[in-house]
């Protein structure tokens, strides 16, 4: 047998086993029961510093602007 078909035979089989379990367990780290709080936390990180959003005014013609 040569080598492209012993990798080939190998990367059908096996590999594709085991791909499909790391996926798997992934999959049920991400969703395990605890783990919305840490989720929600990283989720917020962004917005953990931001201020009150500016006030708008309205201009002399009615149109909105930023202050």
């Amino acid at each position: 047998m040569d080598t492209y078909s012993f990798l080939r035979e190998l990367a059908d089989s096996w590999v594709l086993l085991i791909l499909t379990c790391i996926f798997l367990g992934v999959i049920g780290w991400a969703f395990r029961p605890g783990s919305r709080d840490l989720h929600d936390d990283a989720a917020a990180v962004p917005f953990r510093h931001d201020e009150a959003a500016p006030q708008r005014q309205s201009g002399p013609e009615g149109a909105r602007r930023d202050v």
